[in-house]
């Protein structure tokens, strides 16, 4: 269905401005993040993702629906850097302790 959907709306390989507002218009009304959704029409993230910082009708309608869409994208990757500085904290942390505890007076090592 997508492959139908993508052949109509291309022109010789090169997407019309129909086809560019019907991609724009899919992700706005999807809960789905860029990368699903340009995989579903046959673009790259990166493509739809520059399609809708260039769109005079996208950004200034829905301007707080962008950022906001950023903001989640940095929410996560900063979610997910705090796990993983998390972790490295109690993994150091255990190693602290390891090390204290053969470093003791008395215990023979």
């Amino acid at each position: 269905m997508c492959r139908r959907w993508k052949d109509m709306h291309h022109a010789e390989g090169v997407p019309n401005g129909e086809f560019r507002e019907d991609a724009i218009r899919i992700y706005k009304d999807s809960d789905a993040s860029m990368a699903p959704v340009a995989k579903a029409v046959g673009i790259s993230p990166s493509c739809l993702k520059r399609w809708l910082a260039t769109d005079p009708k996208f950004s200034t309608r829905s301007s707080g629906s962008l950022s906001s869409g950023t903001e989640s994208e940095a929410l996560r990757e900063a979610h997910k850097w705090t796990e993983s500085l998390e972790q490295e904290n109690e993994v150091l942390g255990r190693a602290a302790a390891y090390l204290s505890q053969a470093n003791l007076p008395g215990t023979g090592r």
